[in-house]
């Protein structure tokens, strides 16, 4: 008997099988394994899914506070790093004759009590606040994170420890630790002052890595890798610290505002930066005795400070929200 020719409907594929055989497909379902995924608005192909930090850069780029308190902050940085670009002379340069005068052609923020230009001091005070407030921002969140990560991750003795010292620098208040610590300082550099606000400043910054950590290290993807034999250097730097450092960021760039008000605090005090060094901090406590008959004096340095300490408040408070799915 003749053997019969195998048809197929024209509407049907076939795959083989691994036991040889053959299974029949119907050629929709076979488009349907080759169709490119839409998204859920049928335009397109889904979208990768965002990391935090880009799903959060795409925030920012869309808060108006981001962009305000960014620009002014970079204008600031600017004119501290190259004060000359808008102030070519020399805050140091004073003369008598026009001590506690106003505003005049090429001097339009008027002379302070010694004769200085108060513009030139205004602009050239940037470079010294702005250089204490990321130098000990800097130092107190290297510190404290160090010191809270490895505390929060292997606990134990260690971990007690570091919180009982924590508790007692809490008990120190800043300002009366800066009059008694500061004034035994002789050096007019910006790094007494640094150090002091790094001494009591990693406490708050640990206090938060610490509690970070905990948080990110009962994660399931780090249980997994510690399954799989990870090492803790492994797990701290790839796993836990990506993951656990949005935090201190945010409280870092608030915190920044805070030291550079604290500086200014302490050298209206005398404690803190001294002449020669130019600060806004210094311009306020010389100014402060002549408020009544040339309050310009402590209107523009006043002024300079309030907007620094503003923006940088400002651009932490949007950068927490971007990185705080709670706030979203």
């Amino acid at each position: 008997m003749p053997e019969m020719p195998e048809h197929h409907d024209e509407g049907s594929a076939i795959a083989s099988t691994g036991a040889g055989g053959a299974t029949d497909l119907a050629m929709s379902e076979a488009e349907t394994l080759e169709r490119v995924p839409v998204g859920h608005d049928g335009t397109g192909p889904d979208k990768k899914a965002r990391s935090l930090w880009s799903d959060a850069w795409h925030d920012l780029r869309r808060n108006p506070i981001f962009i305000v308190s960014g620009l002014v902050i970079l204008f600031l940085v600017v004119i501290a790093i190259w004060p000359q670009l808008i102030a070519s002379g020399n805050p140091l340069d004073c003369d008598l004759s026009k001590a506690q005068e106003g505003s005049q052609p090429g001097h339009p923020f008027g002379f302070n009590g010694q004769g200085c230009d108060v513009y030139t001091r205004t602009v050239h005070g940037a470079r010294a606040s702005i250089e204490v407030g990321v130098l000990a921002t800097l130092g107190v969140t290297l510190l404290g994170s160090v010191l809270g990560g490895l505390a929060g991750f292997y606990g134990g003795a260690w971990d007690g420890f570091l919180s009982r010292i924590t508790d007692i620098f809490f008990a120190i208040p800043v300002v009366l630790g800066g009059l008694v610590l500061l004034s035994v300082v002789s050096n007019n550099s910006v790094w007494p002052v640094i150090g002091f606000m790094v001494l009591l400043g990693w406490p708050q910054i640990s206090r938060i890595a610490r509690g970070s950590v905990i948080t990110a290290k009962q994660n399931d993807y780090v249980q997994a890798a510690r399954a799989l034999g990870a090492s803790n250097s492994r797990m701290l730097l790839r796993h836990i610290t990506p993951n656990a450092v949005a935090p201190v960021i945010v409280v870092a760039t608030i915190a920044l505002g805070t030291y550079i008000s604290l500086e200014a605090t302490l050298s209206f005090l005398g404690v803190g930066l001294k002449p020669p060094t130019v600060s806004w901090g210094i311009d306020i406590s010389s100014a402060s005795q002549y408020i009544r008959n040339a309050p310009h004096m402590l209107l523009w340095p006043a002024g300079a400070l309030a907007v620094t300490v503003l923006a940088f408040i400002m651009l932490g408070d949007a950068v927490r929200d971007a990185l705080d799915p709670k706030l979203r």
